[in-house]
């Protein structure tokens, strides 16, 4: 029989983290701004992490050594060292990003408990969430290649709508981890010619050298692209292609495959009941489903600024189409990701909650008039760096004002500098810059965008901008952000 007292062990281990007399730790955190003491010998038995960082450190003349994570925040390590020393996690009042980044940040620093624990109440609980923000969870969590449950969860979308990443800007971007846990799905709700033609694109989207006349292509040149796709060629079904869409799409690419291969799939073609030696995939599955909702439904408009037909113009603008689509057409849903009512406008927030959002529609409303300005995005807002600012490089993006009010007609203006497209601001910058288009950005010295007047449109800039006031200053009322998300059919 044994007896356990972990609740006074766990209080005695806190105490203990708090005892500032015998530490011989220092962990900087948040770019340098705050520092936490420890001791070592808690932190190696707890995390295989600080074990290894530990030795590779070479200790003060006080015998201290001081480790440098200046990428996470005070909050959310004071919660891993608690956690570490007294097994504790409070997450009361706190919000479900707080909770994905601490999760990040537990399998950081190998600390498999916590995440698989923070990962489970995510799945089970943060429904909602995850939809809402599911582009940028999904892109997150397969840099690690840990969360298989957020994994398969994602991937339970995915399947269902494969257009939400097949179709997205980033595809090509995507790690071959991500592909082969699609391809390995017998649900993917997709025809098998066309996952060949995405498997095909991508591979060569790995290998730019490549000649773009395939008629070009030397023996060198098959062995790159069938190196590249060595994880994903095997997953493909071939033997449920047509027979055209085997002569037209497979046969071009034919020496990208193993030869038995090959020799199987004619012989198929030719004498279906015939056995062969090479595996013959399943079929994959046929669903009738809708894609679960990325949020509650909103009870009322989808936004307190801009219009359906405001929608419907932006939405032209991205497709660069000459007229407008009608409100009864519009391509593109948008989903609201910010807004300054509700989230706040101090510029650090804007960073917060649109890091690693692609697609995006920014609209402000300006403080005493009827002016709507606004920009889009389509790269992803990127709130990592650390030392200075970087400009994005893109011929899609645009800002504009919109018809209302006063304001008779709606001004379109695109890029012209192409290199200096969207600007995500560095770690100290974020203080005080939110969204920034070259020459049209909110900004403001106080934290507050409806505090000052520091937000800015210039007609000398990038974007050969004129404003609808002859103030290029101004301060606002409201601001919103969107995801623009193409409409499945």
């Amino acid at each position: 029989m044994s007896i356990k007292f972990f609740d006074k062990l766990s209080q005695n281990f806190i105490e203990l983290l708090n005892d500032k007399d015998d530490y011989n730790v220092i962990i900087v955190v948040e770019n340098k701004g705050k520092s936490f003491t420890a001791h070592s010998n808690v932190l190696r038995y707890r995390s295989s992490y600080f074990r290894k960082e530990l030795e590779n450190i070479q200790p003060n003349e006080n015998n201290v050594k001081t480790i440098i994570k200046s990428s996470i925040s005070a909050q959310i390590f004071d919660i891993i060292l608690k956690y570490i020393y007294g097994g504790i996690v409070n997450l009361e009042k706190v919000e479900t990003r707080f909770i994905f980044d601490l999760m990040l940040a537990a399998n950081e620093f190998e600390l498999k408990e916590l995440t698989n624990k923070l990962e489970t109440l995510l799945v089970d609980t943060k429904a909602s969430w995850l939809k809402t923000y599911f582009s940028f969870i999904y892109r997150t969590i397969f840099t690690e290649n840990t969360f298989k449950k957020l994994e398969n969860y994602c991937n339970d979308i995915i399947v269902k709508h494969p257009s939400l990443i097949f179709d997205s800007s980033d595809f090509e971007s995507l790690p071959v981890s991500v592909l082969v846990s699609l391809l390995k799905r017998d649900d993917l709700q997709m025809e098998e010619v066309k996952i060949w033609e995405y498997v095909i694109k991508w591979g060569i989207s790995k290998n730019p050298t490549l000649p773009t006349n395939l008629e070009e292509w030397s023996k060198e040149n098959f062995l790159t692209l069938k190196t590249t796709l060595q994880q994903c060629l095997p997953l493909i079904r071939y033997f449920h292609i047509s027979n055209a869409e085997i002569f037209d799409k497979i046969l071009p690419y034919k020496k990208i495959l193993d030869k038995q291969l090959w020799k199987d799939i004619i012989q198929h073609l030719a004498a279906p009941d015939r056995p062969v030696m090479s595996t013959i995939l399943p079929v994959r599955s046929t669903l009738v489903t809708e894609l679960p909702p990325r949020m509650e439904e909103p009870k009322g408009p989808f936004s307190t600024i801009i219009s359906e037909e405001h929608a419907a113009e932006i939405s032209s603008w991205i497709d660069r189409k000459t007229t407008t689509y009608p409100t009864s057409n519009i391509p593109y849903k948008f989903e609201l990701i910010l807004s300054g009512t509700r989230d706040g406008f101090a510029p650090q927030t804007f960073w917060n909650i649109c890091h690693g959002y692609t697609n995006t529609v920014v609209i402000a409303k300006v403080k005493g008039t009827d002016e709507i300005l606004g920009g889009y995005n389509p790269l992803a807002w990127d709130n990592s760096n650390h030392e200075t600012s970087q400009w994005m490089e893109t011929k899609d993006s645009f800002i504009f004002s919109l018809k209302n009010g006063n304001i008779q007609n709606s001004i379109l203006s695109r890029v012209k500098n192409t290199q200096h497209g969207i600007s995500n601001m560095s770690k100290c910058s974020q203080n005080k810059f939110g969204p920034h288009f070259g020459d049209f950005y909110l900004c403001s010295g106080k934290s507050d965008f409806t505090l000052d007047n520091r937000n800015y449109c210039n007609i000398k800039g990038d974007y050969y901008y004129k404003p609808v006031s002859t103030s290029y200053r101004f301060s606002i009322v409201n601001y919103e952000v969107f995801q623009t998300v193409r409409n499945l059919k």
